[in-house]
């Protein structure tokens, strides 16, 4: 597995509790406590995701209830109110529902959960049918990769990819996911594209990129100092 990109198919939970649309308050706090989960989705009857309930939407009966003098007074939300009074989970649920597909990067799933602030996602097919769920934890393990299965895929996917002719011009050592590049390229250009390949490779932690170009012949090029600190003027005589 390590040796194609990642996929949220990979890291997802696949044993996963949905609640369907008429499953009453309480048959969703109950699922909650004994699941261990501050979130499920709900499906329709075809499996698909509609909605998800969070413990957030639940705590909205106990803040708005008839004992607060001050929860009514506060300024909120229509829907807020309306989930107050929610029997069902199809009346609590927060929808359209915030999902990912099951062919996505691990990129796209850690982008998708970070701009909508959420802990856990849903995992869909392309209709939209519930496959798993992923986490944050489960989209981190991939750092946990050991560093021999990194410095592998790094040369194949980047060192074997750009200089397929002459691989070992280029080392490649890994610790503690870090990547470190040395050696030398044929044309300079590729030493900044060797390092944003390796960056790619998943559970790589960062990359340090100590590439350079091919050695200058300085018989091949007048204009540079031959090394010995003189440079002579255009008209004098050599001394």
């Amino acid at each position: 597995m390590h040796n194609t990109p990642h996929t949220v198919s990979d890291v997802m939970t696949r044993t996963v509790l949905a609640l369907k649309t008429g499953a009453t308050f309480k048959d969703v706090v109950k699922a909650m406590r004994e699941w261990k989960v501050s979130a499920l989705p709900v499906v329709d009857d075809g499996h698909r995701v509609v909605g998800v309930v969070s413990e957030a939407d639940l705590l909205l009966k106990e803040e708005f209830r008839d004992g607060d003098p001050d929860g009514y007074a506060r300024p909120r939300r229509p829907e807020d109110l309306a989930k107050a009074g929610a029997r069902t989970a199809e009346e609590l649920m927060t929808a359209p529902a915030v999902t990912v597909r099951s062919g996505a990067s691990l990129a796209q799933g850690a982008r998708i959960m970070a701009r909508h602030r959420v802990k856990r996602l849903p995992v869909v097919d392309g209709d939209g049918v519930l496959k798993g769920i992923v986490s944050r934890g489960d989209l981190l393990g991939v750092f946990l990769r050991d560093d021999a299965d990194l410095a592998r895929e790094v040369r194949r996917a980047v060192v074997e990819r750009l200089v397929p002719e002459t691989p070992g011009a280029i080392r490649v050592e890994v610790r503690d996911g870090i990547v470190k590049l040395t050696g030398r390229f044929r044309e300079t250009g590729l030493a900044p594209v060797a390092a944003h390949l390796a960056r790619a490779v998943e559970g790589v932690v960062d990359v340090d990129c100590a590439l350079s170009g091919p050695r200058r012949h300085l018989g091949l090029d007048p204009e540079l100092p031959d090394g010995t600190g003189a440079v002579t003027s255009p008209g004098t005589p050599p001394g």
